[in-house]
């Protein structure tokens, strides 16, 4: 395994390419009155892909990103891109993060100040970590992918490989969403070098035992009928047939913002709002621009997939021995006894607010609650 040094520049022929195409974009027609009930109004989306165009500055996005150090390795021939930013406290903890589906490493931004150098960010530096944010497999810039099979057990053994390769001996992970997926895996791969999985934007799921649903509370009930409820259109898609979304999505980047901005306005907080109210504008406009500029479309949503279509499903997975931090936000849909039954949860953390992307809609609340969960396993 060889660690190089790596920085992000994107050509300018693709900046030019895709302005061209959000000018030349074919617009829908659209049923009148019908609001965000059946997808992405086109008024709204027709000003942001404008301000894609025109107002949105990739290069400054770019250099803040190029701002933490980065490298490229291949492992397994599966190439994978990380941020690696040590922290200025020498024994600070080694922390993974994970990010999910429709993320990206830039969904960490606003916690990597705080989480690697708390001692400038008023925080006590015992609680420091050096971070370690790869693209998940398929994702940004970690492409392309090796292969099928690239389940999250697959994506944690790279990782597992990846954090004994740059020395860490004992290490955490976070993650969140498809994140959520491959940190506990990491810690059942790798217990002896674990020393915790922390998660929000989890999901939990029966698994058909006799009485799993009587021991639900009145809110564990309420999430149960949210989660089967939801529009999962995206879920079936990424799941069933990503090599035929991945057309669409790939040839236009207004295919590819509303499909990952339907996802920002369903899964913020408050719900009824539009996204700008939880996450800066042109921070979302950078997820989707690396999106569309690494082309990973197709490629991102294998993981679903992999997860879903190309297992058998069956009794719940062998429970894990790692202490766990599960964290609960306002839009999560997490039950404590099927996380229970799976996971060796030491800490539960119900929020009351925030939604699914916590890093960055409040990451504040993020950074505290891995700093308390990482401090008592010291």
């Amino acid at each position: 395994m060889s660690i190089r040094p790596f920085r992000i520049e994107i050509p300018q022929a693709q900046l030019d390419d895709l302005a061209a195409r959000l000018a030349a974009t074919r617009w829908p027609d659209e049923l009148p009155g019908v609001g965000w009930s059946r997808g992405v109004p086109v008024d709204y989306l027709r000003e942001l892909a404008g301000h894609w165009r025109t107002g949105y500055d990739w290069r400054a996005h770019e250099a803040a990103i190029n701002e933490h150090p980065q490298f490229l390795t291949t492992i397994d021939g599966q190439n994978v891109h990380s941020l690696h930013v040590r922290s200025p406290e020498p024994d600070a903890t080694p922390l993974l993060l994970l990010h999910g589906w429709p993320g990206a490493v830039t969904d960490f931004l606003d916690v990597i100040g705080p989480l690697s150098d708390p001692r400038a960010h008023g925080g006590d530096p015992s609680a420091a970590f050096h971070l370690v944010i790869p693209s998940l497999p398929g994702f940004g810039f970690s492409t392309p992918l090796a292969g099928p099979g690239m389940n999250a057990a697959r994506m944690a053994s790279l990782f597992v490989r990846l954090m004994a390769e740059l020395g860490y001996d004992r290490y955490g992970a976070h993650g969140y969403d498809a994140g959520s997926w491959v940190a506990p895996a990491i810690g059942r791969q790798d217990p002896g070098h674990v020393i915790g999985v922390h998660m929000n934007g989890m999901i939990t799921f029966p698994v058909g035992a006799e009485g799993e649903m009587d021991e639900l509370s009145e809110v564990e009930r309420g999430r149960w009928d949210r989660m089967e409820n939801f529009n999962d259109g995206y879920l079936q898609c990424n799941s069933k047939r990503p090599q035929t979304v991945a057309y669409g999505l790939n040839d236009s980047p207004v295919g590819q913002l509303a499909w990952i901005m339907e996802k920002f306005k369903e899964l913020t907080i408050p719900e009824e709002g539009l996204p700008e109210e939880s996450i800066d504008r042109d921070s979302m406009l950078t997820d989707v621009s690396i999106y569309w500029l690494t082309g990973t479309a197709g490629s991102a949503a294998q993981i679903y997939y992999e997860e879903i279509s190309a297992v058998e499903w069956g009794e719940a997975p062998e429970r894990g021995k790692v202490p766990t931090g599960v964290l609960v936000t306002a839009h999560d849909v997490t039950i404590r006894p099927w996380a229970e039954r799976d996971h060796n949860v030491v800490r539960w953390t119900e929020l009351g607010e925030g939604g699914h992307f916590l890093s960055m809609e409040r990451p504040e609340l993020l950074v505290d609650d891995l700093r308390t969960f990482f401090t008592s396993l010291r």
